[in-house]
């Protein structure tokens, strides 16, 4: 039984709207508490919120044990990604931080303490499609305290990089990966089964990790001797090889080892689990031959980034000091208040491919978008066709030479203006990285998703509290 927020107020409880913050604090919590209050406050702003949040509710809604309040979830999952914490910092503020436990319906009689992984699965309830219903409530909110009736909304639009828990990606350490992994889950279903195949399993990974070690610590000869060169390299080709015959002697290994099991527990799911890291240590093996052995050029499509977040990808963007990074892109759409619209996760995808897409969901959303700003990397004719038929103006700048047309239309004094104004969303998106969109340590790419859509809430809730916080200094003056 889960309810979105306990309706009877217990004894000592503080009342959310009679909570009152420090009004010259510059800290990122009271200004997300402020938010929530706000959300509290306004009835309409309130129902909205919590016939979003029902829908995580289990069918089941009226048995079992009791779970955690709808609202408190809300709270943990956007102030996590707000103050960019992990979970051991929010189970701490969750225990003894004073307003925010007034928040969650604390009295100063109430002893109830949240564990961390009571706050990981609660938050993991989540899904994309509520976090984004949810957000518009919240954007909505912010244009009716900072937007004039007449202001029209102009976006602008950029993509950037959010990374995965990944490390530096090359063949022989994603073998060790796959190979470690694969004897940990031999060693771990052979005992249950009480089979004696793995007894030596940690002895099998000190020998597989000193082979690896030796394999990383050879580099190639840089000398001028072209014997000394082509020593090095034999070393380099023959550790290598070493390295490699051992990984397939565990794999065969663990091959029997699996064909066993599924004799004695056919149906168990962890066998697919180990299936998968035998497949994977097969797999880099085979690149390690061709590239080190055969000296073939390993084509991009082949290769793997990571074998615990498959989802990474390698990117180069070609910015100063960054050569390369690990991740995912997230498109972002933002408008003139601060206040993002809509985002994208861009799975195998360029910046061209979601031009379109990214503006008409912010377009369906908020029917006031009027005009979505770009930079060169999302220039396409196509593009600029589709967005002229539901924008009153396009500023998509042309990759190349101009025609007569386009110097016309990009020399346009609201085109103009339009693209000074457009660097702005970097500051925006540097906002986003700071409130958690600048690593996303969950797993899975339904983890990613989620992380991404939370930073883009918690982000707006706290522009929200802002906007709250700056009208109630200025209320204050002016009673002054």
């Amino acid at each position: 039984m889960r309810q979105t927020i306990k309706p009877q107020m217990q004894l000592g409880e503080v009342d959310i709207s009679a909570i009152t913050f420090n009004p010259k604090s510059r800290d990122d919590i009271p200004r997300l508490l402020r938010a929530f209050q706000h959300i509290w406050v306004t009835p309409e702003l309130r129902a909205q919120v919590f016939q979003a949040l029902e829908r995580m509710i289990p069918a089941s809604r009226d048995n079992g044990r009791p779970g955690m309040d709808l609202w408190k979830i809300l709270i943990f999952g956007t102030l996590r990604l707000t103050i960019n914490c992990d979970y051991d910092r929010l189970q701490e503020l969750a225990n003894e931080h004073g307003t925010l436990r007034q928040m969650l319906g604390h009295g100063p009689y109430c002893t109830h303490s949240y564990h961390i992984q009571t706050l990981q699965d609660n938050i993991a309830l989540f899904t994309p499609e509520i976090l984004d219903e949810i957000n518009q409530i919240v954007v909505n909110a912010g244009h009716q305290l900072g937007k004039k009736k007449e202001d029209r909304i102009c976006a602008r639009a950029d993509s950037f990089v959010v990374k995965t828990n990944a490390h530096f990606p090359t063949d022989i350490n994603l073998l060790r990966d796959a190979v470690r992994k694969m004897i940990e889950w031999a060693a771990c279903l052979s005992s249950e089964q009480q089979e004696s195949l793995w007894r030596q399993s940690k002895y099998l990974q000190d020998q597989h990790k000193k082979r690896f070690h030796k394999a990383r610590n050879l580099k190639r000869s840089t000398s001028s001797n072209e014997s000394l060169r082509e020593a090095r390299q034999h070393d380099i080709e023959t550790v290598h090889a070493e390295y490699v015959a051992y990984s397939q002697k565990l794999i065969r290994k663990a091959e029997i080892t699996l064909n066993l099991l599924k004799a004695r527990i056919p149906g168990d799911l962890r066998l697919k689990e180990l299936e998968r890291w035998i497949k994977d240590a097969d797999y880099q093996c085979q690149l390690i031959i061709r590239r080190v052995l055969n000296h073939e050029t390993i084509p991009h499509s082949e290769k793997v980034f990571s074998l615990f977040e498959r989802h990474t990808e390698w990117i180069s963007k070609g910015k100063a000091g960054v050569p390369v990074e690990l991740g995912l892109r997230v498109c972002v759409l933002q408008d003139q208040f601060g206040f993002t619209l809509h985002h994208s996760v861009m799975e195998k995808q360029t910046d061209d491919q979601v031009t379109v897409a990214i503006a008409k969901g912010a377009k369906q959303r908020f029917p006031e978008v009027s005009q979505v700003s770009y930079d060169r990397g999302f220039w396409s004719k196509e593009n600029l066709e589709k967005l002229e038929t539901f924008l009153d103006r396009a500023v998509l700048p042309k990759k190349g030479r101009w025609s007569e047309q386009d110097r016309k239309r990009e020399r346009h004094p609201e085109f103009v203006r339009a693209m000074k104004k457009h660097s702005a969303v970097e500051s925006d998106i540097n906002a986003l990285e700071q409130h958690g969109l600048d690593r996303c340590p969950d797993s899975g790419i339904d983890g990613y998703r989620r992380y991404v859509g939370l930073a883009v809430l918690g982000t707006n809730l706290h522009r929200l509290g802002s906007i709250l916080q700056k009208q109630s200094s200025q209320a204050v003056k002016k009673a002054a």
